[in-house]
Formats: structure tokens, C-alpha cells, sequence
């Protein structure tokens, strides 16, 4: 998908010396993203900038709300430390955020990862709180599952995702929706937004652009995109039972699982590690 605008290392130098110059430092790219450009700055601070229109609004929705939240998570995770705003030639809201270190666990090995399962699953729980009315909407994450049908019909017509998948997605289409009241939803708990330190445990989580509220099983989906049979266990035994730990969402979990899944597994474009992500988590939603 083509961007909207280029960025490169000269227009964030420019755009640092312009507005933020006391942070001037050595810069380097770490990723050209669809959304966004992310350049390392100095030893301790990254720049997130968008590419796309559709991502300005990400970029606004964690400035304003990652702060508010980020106090009671028990994980760090990327609070904008400086703000930056449009400027010639650069139309579009950007951060400058800590640089925060470790392994992407999308790149480690499946079965160490139970050393955070209970991690994230306190980390979830904390996030997942009642959200005020001024949350911010997404279409696509935290929304009756049933409003994924067109996006997975589409996803198993292209082939790249098992047609012996299709009854399973006609199941869990069918449980009744969230009951409860909308929670905080990361939306976006896949294992390329983690990251875990020398010891294994939990680092940092990444990504809020889809940030907003609803269901929390979207972001239960964790138990099949990041773990195995067994640190599964381990993670829904730490979450417990009470609101909305509930056999339906966790049923509606497996199902949006299954939906992330099968939309990373149906993108041609995607990158080697993220198409092992998607061959994972169908692996898992079919064992249950």
C-alpha cells in the first residue's frame, strides 16, 4: 500500500531541529511501516511519524489518552514524551516517544513465552477497565464480532486461509455479543506488539493506534496469537473469572483470534514474520 507522503531521515532532522531542537542526536531508521516511520534518536528516544492520512488519527489518539492511561499499567509502554505538529511540507501529528528495549516476541521462539503469560494477562487486566463515553471508536476492534463477517468471507475467498476454518468461524460468529459495559481495548495484541527483556519476562506493549473501547475479548484474542496450549492455561488461569472472563468471551476471543489471523494470513503483502504469526494463531484457534 503506497503512503501518502515520504518520510526519510533528512525530514525528520528537520522537522526535530524545527520544533523539538534540544533533542537533536544521531538518527537512524528502524521501520518503514504501512502506518507509520519509526527512526531510533539518540540512545533513549524514538519518532513515530505517519505515512497515511488514516494513521494521523492514531497518532492523535495515543497522545491524548496514553498519558491518562499509562499510570495504571503495570508495563511500560510507548508515552509520548514531546509532540510534534504539522509543518510545512509535513501535514500529519507526530511523537517523539522513549525508546523502549527488547526482543519483539514475534521473533522468539513459541514456548518460552509462558515466563510472561501471567504478565500479560495482569496487564490486560488492569487495562481493561469501564472507558468514559470520549473513548475513542474503532470500527474494527472491540465491536460485535459479527461485523467481521464480510472481512472473513473476503479472507477465506482468497484462499490463504484453511476453507476447513469456515465452521469454526460460523460458530463463534454465533455467541452472544459483550453484555457488559464498553472496556479499554488495546485491539491490536499481537505478538509484534510485545516485547520481553533478558530474562523473558514482559518489557514493554506497543501500539495503541487501536486504542478504543468495547468487548475485552478482542484483546483475550492473546491466548491463541502469542501463546501455546500450555502458557494459554497459565494465562486464563491468571485472569481469572468474574466480568468478562466468562466461557462466551472467551469463546468470542478464539473468535477474534481467528479473525486477526486469518487477515494477516490473506495479506499477500505481508512481512515473513508476520505470515509465521498468522500460520500460528490458526494452528492454535483449531486446537482450541
Amino acid at each position: 500500500m503506497e503512503a501518502d507522503i515520504a518520510v526519510d531521515a533528512a525530514l525528520v532532522r528537520r522537522l526535530i531541529l524545527e520544533q523539538h531542537p534540544d533533542l537533536d542526536g544521531p538518527l537512524s531508521q528502524v521501520a518503514m511501516g504501512w502506518d507509520n516511520a519509526i527512526y531510533r534518536l539518540g540512545a533513549d528516544l524514538a519518532v513515530r511519524l505517519p505515512r497515511r492520512r488514516v494513521a494521523a488519527e492514531l497518532v492523535y489518539r495515543e497522545q491524548h489518552w496514553l498519558p491518562r492511561l499509562a499510570v495504571a499499567l503495570p508495563v511500560p509502554v510507548p508515552v509520548p514524551v514531546r509532540v510534534g505538529v504539522p509543518s510545512g511540507g509535513f501535514p500529519f501529528p507526530w511523537s517523539i516517544t522513549p525508546w523502549l528495549t527488547g526482543t519483539v516476541v514475534a521473533a522468539s521462539p513459541v514456548a518460552p513465552r509462558a515466563a510472561f503469560a501471567a504478565q500479560l494477562a495482569g496487564f490486560l487486566a488492569a487495562l481493561h477497565v469501564p472507558a468514559p463515553a470520549a473513548a475513542p471508536a474503532n470500527p474494527v476492534r472491540g465491536v460485535p464480532l459479527s461485523t467481521r463477517a464480510e472481512a472473513m468471507a473476503e479472507r477465506f475467498a482468497t484462499g490463504r486461509v484453511p476453507a476447513g476454518l469456515r465452521g469454526l468461524w460460523d460458530e463463534l460468529v454465533a455467541v452472544p455479543f459483550w453484555a457488559g459495559p464498553p472496556l479499554w481495548v488495546h485491539g491490536d495484541p499481537h505478538p509484534g506488539n510485545l516485547l520481553t527483556g533478558p530474562d523473558g519476562r514482559l518489557a514493554a506493549v506497543l501500539d495503541f493506534g487501536d486504542l478504543t473501547s468495547g468487548d475485552p475479548a478482542t484483546d483475550l484474542a492473546a491466548a491463541w496469537l502469542v501463546f501455546d496450549a500450555p502458557a494459554r492455561a497459565v494465562f486464563r488461569a491468571a485472569l481469572g473469572c468474574g466480568p468478562g472472563r466468562d466461557e462466551a468471551t472467551w469463546q468470542r476471543a478464539r473468535g477474534w483470534a481467528l479473525n486477526i489471523g486469518a487477515a494477516l494470513a490473506a495479506d499477500a503483502t505481508g512481512t515473513p514474520e508476520m505470515a509465521a504469526v498468522a500460520e500460528h494463531t490458526l494452528r492454535e484457534v483449531r486446537l482450541g
